[in-house]
């Protein structure tokens, strides 16, 4: 009798407790299992064929760290052809979270990496209300004032795409800004008005970033800008579209429009680069621009 391996495996993945599926290594779903199905709220038809950095298990860390788009274990048993245990919170169908276990296996054929299999099961019988989460959430990884997110958020979304750069090409750069003048504000116009200057630039350029981009408070007045891009062009460009932005941002005052202008440092990740290395490299050449007259950008 022969066997149709596809069937076979079909019958035994669809008969497991606990929830299984596979990706390729862009994180595409190939397969989603019957008790997958049975713990997250979706069928097979609503996640076969869409990417986990689409989001819509949101899974996020014990920590608060939202995993798809940082930090993410699937992708880095993929990156690293080793085996990956994590407990996360996912987002059901009908918006509460469910804790789970999860255990990632990297699928290997004549050495190279094809791809990924994620099994999970329910770790505890407690469901959470996904507001409550995504309340711990924030507080771990966004600013207060500015709801951007935060210097922890930032310094792990580096070291997530510095792992993606060195294993898969992907390449970003880091762009470094401090706003000219800050003590100005606050010395002449009071604090409050210091905290308008830094949600105006928060809010000038959140709505501008893509997907794959992350645009972050570092502290004080200084912000942090992660943006995939082919080359140091295109990195420039885009920091010059930045320093555009917020220059042409105007903070009221009375019957007054305050000016706010940022100097920024640009530079193109590398293979050899640790998180301190680029991002200090990023804030050397803001300095630059600093001395070179301010509202500006250097790159290097």
């Amino acid at each position: 009798m022969k066997i149709d391996h596809k069937t076979l495996f079909d019958s035994v993945a669809n008969n497991l407790q606990d929830g299984m599926y596979i990706v390729n290594t862009e994180r595409k779903i190939l397969f989603w299992n019957k008790a997958a199905e049975n713990i997250t709220g979706y069928s097979a038809d609503e996640i076969v064929n869409k990417h986990c950095q689409d989001n819509l298990l949101n899974h996020i860390s014990k920590d608060g760290i939202p995993l798809c788009r940082v930090a993410c274990p699937l992708l880095d048993s993929i990156m690293t052809s080793e085996q990956r245990q994590a407990e996360v919170y996912l987002r059901h169908k009908n918006g509460h979270r469910i804790p789970i276990i999860t255990n990632i296996f990297p699928i290997v054929e004549n050495g190279v990496v094809q791809g990924a299999v994620e099994i999970f099961t329910i770790s505890s019988p407690k469901v959470y209300e996904d507001g409550l989460i995504s309340s711990l959430t924030e507080a771990a990884t966004k600013d207060i004032l500015t709801k951007l997110p935060n210097r922890r958020y930032a310094s792990e979304f580096i070291e997530y795409r510095l792992s993606a750069l060195k294993r898969l090409n992907l390449n970003f750069c880091v762009i470094f800004g401090d706003i000219d003048e800050f003590s100005y504000f606050n010395d002449t116009y009071g604090h409050d008005l210091g905290d308008a200057v830094l949600i105006s630039v928060a809010n000038s350029i959140r709505y501008s970033l893509r997907s794959t981009d992350l645009w972050a408070r570092w502290g004080g007045e200084e912000f942090i800008g992660i943006f995939s891009v082919g080359d140091e062009s295109g990195a420039q460009s885009i920091a010059e579209k930045l320093r555009i932005l917020i220059s042409e941002t105007q903070i009221k005052r009375g019957d007054q429009n305050l000016s706010v202008t940022i100097s920024l440092g640009v530079t193109m990740a590398r293979k050899t680069d640790s998180l301190s290395c680029v991002v200090g490299r990023a804030d050397e050449l803001m300095y630059r621009s600093k001395k070179s007259g301010r509202n500006r950008v250097t790159v290097g």
